[in-house]
């Protein structure tokens, strides 16, 4: 990584080749998006046949995971806790998507950046991402992501 809290671009295009990669053995068709930790764009890959509309999903899992600091995927156990306010007006944020997909990638007490696919189910979203940070070597030994608790 060039900086201790930022992923640098060879980290971004492992992380994002990892994920399809994992992707092509399961059969799936997914897009990769991976930004840094200011929210710009590093790596984004399209695999051949993955839906149209999963571009846009991959990018704004990977935003609200940075966003926020959370898995895409915990969002519904969050907001059911949250007051009426937040479970009614969160929802409707431009780019805010609380379906499996999108995981920040944590480095120390800050944010290194997040990752985003979709393409899949939420499940099969969410264990590419891992499968791609894990192929950056961000999981577990530069970087982690929290887990589903």
């Amino acid at each position: 990584m060039a900086h201790s809290n930022q992923l640098d671009l060879e980290l971004a295009q492992r992380a994002a080749q990892g994920a399809v990669r994992h992707a092509a053995t399961l059969g799936l068709r997914i897009c990769v998006a991976v930004l840094d930790g200011g929210g710009h764009p590093l790596a984004f890959l399209r695999m051949p046949g993955a839906p149209l509309h999963s571009i846009a999903l991959s990018e704004d899992k990977a935003f609200t995971a940075l966003s926020f600091g959370l898995p895409t995927s915990v969002w519904e156990g969050e907001l059911q806790r949250a007051s009426s306010a937040l479970r009614q007006g969160l929802p409707l944020r431009p780019r805010f998507l609380m379906f499996g997909g999108g995981v920040p990638v944590l480095a120390g007490e800050g944010l290194a950046g997040a990752i985003g696919v979709s393409g899949a189910s939420e499940q099969q979203d969410e264990h590419c991402a891992a499968a791609g940070l894990a192929a950056a070597g961000l999981l577990p030994d530069h970087l982690t992501f929290r887990a589903i608790q």
